[in-house]
């Protein structure tokens, strides 16, 4: 095996490590128009996360899932009326809970 075939091997081997790169999304800086134009799967994974986190916050360790669902309508339709606040910006108001 030469030389050349040594290191095309070598980096086949290695393009499943950067295809599965990390990435961090610093959760409290998402604004409500990020948010509306996400797809919807995407958007189902956000509120579970803010759901849990607030649920954490709160110290409340069940969830009600018609309360669920009407939170995230709620938060949507606050989110139109202010597309450029962070949606934590506006749980916090909605809930006096401190940033």
């Amino acid at each position: 095996m030469g030389l050349k075939s040594t290191g095309l091997m070598l980096a086949i081997s290695l393009l499943p490590l950067t295809a599965n790169a990390q990435i961090t999304v610093q959760m409290s800086d998402i604004r409500c128009d990020q948010y509306l134009a996400m797809p919807a799967s995407q958007q189902e994974k956000f509120s579970a996360w803010m759901s849990g986190w607030f649920s954490y916050q709160t110290r409340t360790p069940w969830v009600d899932f018609l309360q669920y669902r009407q939170n995230i309508a709620n938060v949507k339709a606050w989110c139109v009326r202010y597309p450029d606040e962070k949606i934590m910006t506006g749980l916090n108001k909605a809930t006096g809970a401190q940033e």
